[in-house]
């Protein structure tokens, strides 16, 4: 019998994220044949079958759903050991991996970077960009050390270290520029256009316009701050972008940015990280070289 490694249970783990052998095995880097042949060897060593294969998905078995526990639980200390291995050979060198929202990345990544590269020249950055509710299972999971989201999370797991606040700002074509700014009810009136849903940033649209269901049918989805943007630019409605976003999105189109006078919407950016990580000091520093830097004015596309 062959025995149990890290791998077997790596690639265990991400079957059990993804429900599919193609995109596990891409996410691992190998051949979805070769992904298979560890997941039969390690059916073999444990015992039993682990997963139930459809032809669309792949579910685990009750012993799957056990050994899917115990893993993780395994993978993260891991993972922690080797925080701890780093923080001891020099506490910023080596990798760091960083997950970011989609409404944050664009923005505020590349400053992040430069400040972190400048600062600390032996750290290796390894972003990623994609939707709050991921991130926070790749934190629990080990498979991001850190990430920049819009808190709170309430996840008891995590830690919480809060960046800076920004407003959010109404986009409205250019003929609206002198129209007064409408109330947050009044939005979904003028056929109001958000991000697609996952996003948090449209969560925090629909609670501050009050409008969760209501106007469900006046609300238009966009996969991305900038496809709505020139939706407004084309006079198909208004939109709201987070104030980061203004100087990027709206350069060379035609549209007006308007602030509310009152109830103003705006959210918290911050970042996360697992409470048992023992590179904690070193990650809060690293969060107060990132407020510095995103209180740089935005840098023009």
């Amino acid at each position: 019998m062959k025995p149990l490694t890290l791998k077997h249970l790596r690639y265990f783990e991400a079957l059990a994220v993804h429900g599919h052998f193609g995109r596990a095995a891409e996410a691992c880097l190998i051949s979805q044949p070769a992904l298979s042949l560890q997941i039969k060897d390690l059916e073999d060593i444990i015992g039993g079958a682990l997963v139930e294969r459809t032809t669309r998905e792949v579910r685990l078995t009750a012993l799957g759903e056990d050994l899917i526990e115990h893993s993780r639980d395994i993978l993260q200390r891991v993972e922690d050991l080797d925080a701890l291995a780093r923080k001891r050979s020099g506490p910023f060198a080596g990798r760091l991996r960083i997950g970011v929202i989609p409404t944050v990345a664009p923005y505020l990544l590349p400053r992040i970077v430069n400040a972190l590269s400048d600062k600390f020249p032996d750290l290796l950055l390894e972003p990623k960009e994609t939707i709050t509710q991921s991130l926070v299972r790749e934190i629990l999971a080990s498979r991001l050390d850190v990430a920049i989201v819009a808190l709170p999370i309430s996840e008891p797991e995590l830690r919480e270290f809060a960046l800076f606040d920004e407003e959010f700002l109404l986009v409205r074509p250019s003929d609206d520029a002198d129209e007064p700014v409408p109330s947050p009810l009044a939005l979904p009136q003028m056929q109001l256009m958000l991000l697609e849903e996952g996003h948090c940033f449209r969560d925090q649209a629909l609670s501050f316009c009050n409008s969760s269901g209501v106007f469900a049918r006046q609300i238009m989805e966009g996969s991305s701050l900038s496809t709505l943007v020139q939706m407004v630019s084309a006079g198909i409605g208004v939109t709201l972008i987070p104030e980061m976003a203004r100087d990027f999105e709206t350069r060379g189109t035609d549209v007006s940015i308007a602030r509310f006078k009152e109830d103003i919407p705006n959210r918290t950016i911050g970042m996360i990280w697992r409470k048992t990580n023992p590179l904690t000091d070193e990650l809060m520093e690293i969060g107060a070289l990132i407020r510095r830097a995103a209180e740089r004015p935005t840098p023009s596309p």
